[in-house]
């Protein structure tokens, strides 16, 4: 039993729930996504998840990215377009039997992974035009550098050109910094 839906005597209507029956040895996790994340998974797309209350993160798959969409208030008062995503915990069982019906997880849904990525924080990046710029350290000085981008996420962006492995950028980059200004690096 999962839960106790009416819990003392009384009329009960037809079609009324009483109680919620279910195998908790077959959870499964939903998870509200904006759309626009929503559009980039499919069934199959890998999923962690974390800070549920075990040591690692479980391993999951997404099952069913729901065709229809909803509108919820964010914390913030703004309002969203969700979309539910339902994954199945691909750990084995031992590894979340603690888990149970209800319970809270964050998921993180994994779009892409690449071997060797050289990798800019999304702090140092800036535009100019359509162009996409960092400033990297040369000599003590702040160098204004093109960067062609590959994939990004909210923190940190692939670099395909523009900056070589173990070069420093300037994380971010204020109107104060300029091409050819002497930069003083503190560690």
């Amino acid at each position: 039993m999962l839960k106790l839906v009416k819990e003392s005597e009384g009329v009960v209507g037809p079609g009324e729930a009483l109680i919620e029956l279910g195998n908790t040895r077959a959870l499964e996790v939903e998870v509200e996504v904006l759309s626009v994340d929503a559009v980039k998974m499919a069934p199959g797309t890998e999923v962690e998840l974390v800070r549920w209350g075990g040591e690692k993160p479980l391993e999951g798959r997404v099952r069913v990215v729901e065709p229809s969409g909803f509108t919820k208030i964010s914390a913030l008062g703004v309002e969203e377009q969700r979309v539910r995503v339902i994954a199945d915990i691909t750990s084995p069982e031992q590894e979340w039997q603690r888990l149970g019906h209800g319970y809270r997880v964050e998921a993180v849904f994994i779009l892409w992974r690449g071997e060797q990525v050289l990798q800019v924080p999304a702090s140092a990046l800036f535009r100019t035009g359509e162009q996409w710029n960092v400033y990297a350290i040369e000599g003590g000085l702040a160098k204004k550098r093109a960067v062609t981008l590959g994939h990004r996420n909210g923190l940190a962006a692939e670099v395909v050109s523009g900056v070589k492995e173990g070069e420093r950028v300037i994380p971010h980059p204020d109107e104060s910094v300029v091409d050819g200004k002497m930069v003083v690096v503190k560690e």
